[in-house]
């Protein structure tokens, strides 16, 4: 065996174990794509604080408030609470006009939305007590409610006796606007379909995505909330799968909320979205994969499942290719040409050889096709489970959309090299909401 063979078959081990680690997410799809949990109604009406962050949001603010208000829960057992957090506009003044609980905090150094949590939690410790509620839902100031939403979470709720965090599906309201909307309604509709469906029925924890889940109050007792990341759901999901929680999915809850439609602003968002993931990953890897051996662990599987959700794989793939690549260059040391080197690199590397088995072009323009068509196909399965969860939206935009999808995804590459590269200079902006569909519109 030459210094060739041996580069070639270490740099195959670690690809491969670096592919097989997530054979779990294979399994959870297909498993998510033919089940789902549902939940026994319940008689116990539960009392519940209503978290909405705000900030400029004057235009849609209402819209949310509306839909609660509006919803087929027992309103007497819904407290609503705004938080207009670094305000410039008139989002407390709209949200006081329905009678509900505003607060106001203006901080320039805290501008992420885990700060506004923070705040309004503390306050609602120190004016109503925290443990005066069953739980939490926590939402976005775009967001609107279907009118059974709280009756269907209240019955997930309430069958894992409050011990379990609850998570919905995310539509998007203004899903057909534009490509960019679609492929983001898209997205959040795979979030639900390929992950969080399968996980719950197998009794896997699944993760937060953004806004639409409900918390015990326990899970801010004294009114903390120590999550501010650029990412606070990711930082919050892994530390509840490390203290033993678990988060849950209700699929016949579903809420909806505002996309971008301008490409800028998607760019924007998803490369803060990027970072944030890369940052949980430096400062809760080490946390997971400890507890991942402890005998204290509960929910082993969650760990590891929550483990390689954070890892950022497409940049380690990527990384492992370059670091061969450089080894392959010594390869004149060992009596052996650069020319003979890089041709064996092709054949005899494992990921080498699935990317471009015949050839470097043809290969790799063959398996970009392939993987084009596989995330096409995965969009249109999509499509028809979420069907009726897919408002407004004619049939020719949905085939555009499906087409468009690959794209979105490959999109990712980039924008999670442009994430490392910048991390420590991408910070939280607003991303405007001005869409008027309301639970009328969506029903």
């Amino acid at each position: 065996m030459n210094y060739l063979d041996i580069v070639n078959l270490i740099f195959s081990i670690l690809t491969t174990l670096a592919t097989v680690i997530m054979i779990a997410f294979v399994f959870f799809f297909f498993v998510g794509i033919f089940k789902r949990k549902k939940y026994p109604h319940t008689d116990k009406i539960n009392k519940y604080g209503i978290i909405i962050p705000a900030r400029n949001e004057e235009k849609v603010v209402g819209g949310l408030i509306e839909s609660i208000q509006a919803s087929n829960y027992p309103q007497d057992k819904l407290t609503i609470f705004v938080i207009a957090h670094n305000c410039t506009d008139n989002t407390a003044k709209v949200a006081r006009k329905y009678g509900v609980e505003v607060y106001e905090y203006n901080n320039p150094n805290e501008c992420t939305m885990g700060y506004a949590f923070k705040y309004l939690f503390k306050m609602i410790e120190k004016d109503l007590k925290v443990n005066n509620f069953d739980g939490f839902f926590i939402f976005n100031a775009d967001n609107i409610v279907s009118n059974n939403y709280f009756e269907k979470m209240n019955d997930a709720f309430e069958y894992f006796g409050h011990k379990s965090v609850v998570t919905s599906y995310r539509g998007a309201k203004n899903f057909g606007t534009n490509w960019i909307s679609g492929m983001y309604g898209l997205y959040f509709a795979f979030g639900c379909v390929y992950e969080s469906r399968a996980r719950t029925l197998l009794g896997c924890s699944t993760r937060v995505q953004g806004t639409g889940y409900v918390i015990a109050s326990d899970v801010v007792k004294n009114g903390n909330w120590p999550y501010v990341s650029l990412t606070e759901d990711w930082e919050f999901s892994a530390d509840q799968i490390l203290n033993g929680n678990r988060i849950n999915y209700c699929d016949e809850a579903v809420f909806f909320d505002e996309q971008p439609t301008k490409f800028s602003i998607m760019w924007r968002q998803r490369i803060r979205w990027s970072a944030g993931h890369l940052l949980v990953c430096k400062t809760r890897l080490k946390d997971l994969f400890k507890a991942l051996f402890s005998k204290n662990t509960k929910h082993r599987f969650s760990v590891y499942d929550i483990l390689t959700n954070i890892l950022p794989f497409t940049l380690i793939l990527t990384f492992l290719c370059i670091l061969q690549c450089i080894f392959t260059l010594f390869s004149p040391l060992a009596g052996i040409s650069l020319q003979d080197a890089f041709l064996g690199l092709q054949y005899d590397n494992f990921m080498m050889n699935f990317l471009m088995p015949a050839g470097f072009l043809y290969g790799f323009l063959r398996n970009l096709f392939v993987s084009y068509v596989g995330a096409f196909l995965t969009a249109v399965i999509a499509y028809i489970i979420c069907n009726k969860k897919i408002k407004n939206v004619p049939l020719y935009k949905k085939i555009i959309f499906a087409f468009v999808w690959p794209l979105f995804v490959f999109l990712q590459f980039f924008i999670d090299v442009v994430a490392l590269v910048r991390l420590k200079h991408i910070t939280w902006k607003t991303i405007p909401h001005d869409d008027k569909n309301d639970i009328k519109s969506l029903s």
